[in-house]
């Protein structure tokens, strides 16, 4: 059960970002993960978060705690 989240990471990105391209070497898969990454964390909006981002879920739950 603990490894679950990390998996559906895992299969987003092949699906999403890896299997779409046509990668050539290292250096072109990192910029393409580190792409679909910043993408995924600060663009994309999760159901699981009630259609937000995951940065926008981290820094709305850090900010209340800061306000308190």
């Amino acid at each position: 059960m603990d490894n679950i989240f990390i998996e559906r990471l895992w299969r987003s990105l092949t699906r999403e970002a890896v299997y779409l391209e046509e990668i050539a070497d290292g250096f072109q898969a990192k910029q393409i993960i580190c792409n679909w990454m910043t993408f995924y964390n600060s663009e994309r909006h999760h159901s699981s978060l009630e259609r937000r981002t995951p940065k926008e879920a981290y820094w709305q739950g850090r900010n209340q705690k800061l306000a308190a």
